[in-house]
């Protein structure tokens, strides 16, 4: 009995010896600059979008921008989550990084709004990867206890990338546009690069023919088609074509039922399940699933449309609205990082989540409360206090999913995690974009209204014109802009209370000290040995201790030996 104890203990002392080496931190780096790219693109484009769109005649097709993006992005990520168990975690990775550089540099070169729709298609296949690898990579690396700081750490970067984004993003659109997208190839240079030279994690073993052979293509183009045909619906509802519209419900009704189909086919037929069924069968994974894509509409929501209302109020130009638009940014990351220290100190994640639902439905009821000419400091303020909601959750929902689960569904919990958190920020961009056009079509005077032909997005066509209008029309298309931002605030108060709820479902499970070895990182410890090499160690020590304590409490196997 004392050998076994003597030899387990070395065991734990050899698995405690090794620490995060230059592998760990050179692939953390790559994560962290991907993300950055990622970020930085969104929120640039976000706010330039109304000047691109006048530059390029395009007010029309101005959804479809962000849209198609959202799209891309979505529909793939299913598909992605599985490519990276069966190919790794690098060679996707590559992949997505390669398709954001070409689609940047197509969106640069774009000519027309057409083209400009199809580079974003390609971006979002390849931001919609880099995201979701990130999160999938550091999953990998980092054991859930101790994941909080690090996601602490993203939040940090997506928010430094969203603070000068924007301001960059309004700089640029009035000037050269088209580097909003040429300045992301030097930075898409940059993290691919870190990911071909130190994203040294393993890869599964076998060859191209079998591991294609792994992957559900059937199931996969279940999803891809549904989640397609879905956001197509949701792009033409309430601009081009009305809700109530079969040009609307058609393509809704039949995506969804293809995503609904999706589900029940994973569960039931694939001998290797894109999405297993165990993933969605656990209420707590289910709820957090829930959260996230609640998260999803009323985050992007406020990111859309606060610019809108800096821009047709208070007369910004793009770059002041990026500048205004900080009082957000800049605090999202910070709640992020919070919400990532609260979970890895208490080991606990409802309590962020819940104060994260609580601001949020302060923040935004603050929000209805902005007219067109409110002061500096009462916007700065109600801007703060959602972001700060927004930011907690942002960090915090990944641990209700990831906990409850084995660590072998990590690729393809987390590419679920990423594929509803994007199909919601699609809702969220049509939903508020709707009650804005449908708003702005009752309050706005008639005259001005009318000069906007049906299939234009009122908000963005309307911007351009309305620090040129005479007093004192003004300030009515100002107030009945504030007035109609107001409902589509009202409306993430309600969707703000269903996440609340999803709290009430939610049960606290012990986070993981542990990560997959599958997927590990390959480094050198402290002393020069191969942590592969020390794993067999103790593989091996793992099979002695067990004779040691079968020895020790079996006459017979001691007689033997």
């Amino acid at each position: 009995m004392q050998d076994s104890a003597d030899l387990t203990q070395d065991k734990t002392s050899r698995k405690k010896r090794p620490k995060k080496g230059s592998a760990f931190w050179m692939t953390f780096l790559a994560i962290v600059v991907s993300t950055f790219l990622s970020a930085l693109d969104l929120t640039a484009v976000s706010t330039a979008l109304p000047t691109i769109t006048k530059r390029l005649g395009g007010g029309s097709n101005f959804v479809w921008v962000g849209s198609a993006y959202s799209l891309a992005s979505t529909a793939f990520l299913p598909l992605l989550g599985k490519l990276a168990d069966v190919f790794g975690r690098k060679p996707v990775m590559l992949t997505s990084i390669g398709l954001f550089a070409i689609g940047s540099a197509i969106g640069g070169a774009s000519q027309n709004m057409n083209m400009l729709i199809g580079a974003r298609t390609v971006q979002g296949i390849g931001g919609g990867g880099i995201i979701s690898m990130s999160q999938i990579i550091v999953s990998d690396i980092v054991p859930l206890a101790e994941r909080g700081i690090y996601q602490g750490f993203l939040g940090l970067t997506w928010a430094f990338a969203s603070g000068i984004g924007p301001p960059l993003g309004g700089a640029l659109a009035s000037s050269v546009w088209r580097w909003l997208f040429f300045l992301n190839l030097p930075i898409t240079f940059i993290a691919f690069s870190l990911v071909v030279f130190f994203l040294r994690v393993r890869k599964p073993e076998g060859g191209m023919r079998q591991k294609l052979a792994r992957v559900d293509w059937f199931g996969n183009a279940i999803v891809i088609t549904g989640t397609t045909v879905a956001m197509i619906g949701l792009t033409w509802a309430g601009i081009s074509e009305p809700w109530d519209s079969a040009a609307t419900l058609v393509p809704l009704v039949i995506g969804m039922f293809l995503v609904g189909a999706f589900l029940v086919y994973e569960a039931k037929v694939p001998a290797e399940p894109t999405m297993p069924y165990d993933v969605l069968s656990n209420r707590t994974v289910m709820s957090a699933y829930v959260a996230t894509g609640v998260h999803g509409i009323v985050s992007i929501s406020v990111i859309y449309y606060l610019p809108v209302y800096f821009q047709a109020c208070f007369g910004a130009s793009p770059i002041r609205s990026g500048v205004d638009a900080l009082a957000m940014a800049l605090l999202i990351a910070p709640a992020a990082m919070t919400a990532g220290v609260m979970v890895q100190t208490m080991k606990r994640y409802i309590p962020p989540n819940a104060v994260g639902w609580v601001l949020s439905l302060i923040g935004f009821g603050l929000l209805t409360m902005l007219k067109w000419d409110t002061s500096t400091g009462k916007w700065v303020g109600y801007t703060m206090v959602t972001a700060c909601g927004i930011g907690l959750i942002y960090a915090s929902t990944i641990f209700p999913i990831l906990a409850p689960l084995p660590l072998e569904r990590t690729a393809a919990a987390v590419a679920f995690y990423a594929f509803v958190r994007a199909f919601a920020q699609t809702w969220g961009i049509t939903i508020s974009a709707t009650i804005l056009q449908n708003e702005l079509k009752k309050k706005l005077p008639p005259a001005f209204a009318s000069q906007f032909p049906a299939g234009f997005e009122i908000a963005y066509a309307a911007i351009p014109v309305i620090s040129g209008l005479p007093e004192p029309l003004r300030t009515e298309v100002r107030t009945a802009f504030a007035a109609s931002l107001v409902t589509v605030w009202q409306t993430m108060i309600g969707l703000c209370g269903l996440g609340l709820l999803s709290l009430l479902f939610l049960k606290e499970v012990r986070l993981r000290q542990d990560v997959n070895e599958a997927y590990g990182l390959h480094e050198k410890n402290e002393h020069g040995h191969d942590h592969d090499h020390l794993q067999e160690e103790d593989n091996a020590m793992d099979v002695t201790v067990t004779k040691v304590d079968s020895i020790a409490t079996d006459p017979i196997a001691a007689s033997k030996v």
